[in-house]
């Protein structure tokens, strides 16, 4: 079975899906944002890069300070609501 971090188009459907569930049950967008921003600080920490839109997305992280951390988990949640 294939992990849903080793596709990106995956990822990007497992979020939305994460997303739209959140909202049904009425997590404000604030709420939201501070927990996609913990989702890329434990991903950053402890998953390997399994493609090479993640390898580049945690290089970002890493060299992000924490407004801009936050800024990049913002525009993942606009990424994933687009589509």
């Amino acid at each position: 079975m294939m992990s849903i971090l080793e596709n990106f188009d995956t990822w990007k459907e497992f979020l939305a899906d994460r997303l739209d569930q959140a909202e049904d049950q009425g997590m404000s967008q604030s709420t939201i944002s501070n927990v996609a921003h913990e989702v890329g600080d434990y991903l950053s920490e402890h998953v390997d890069v399994k493609n090479k839109e993640a390898a580049v997305l945690k290089e970002l992280w890493n060299v992000a300070s924490e407004e801009e951390q936050q800024a990049i988990a913002n525009t993942m949640i606009k990424l994933v609501k687009s589509e």
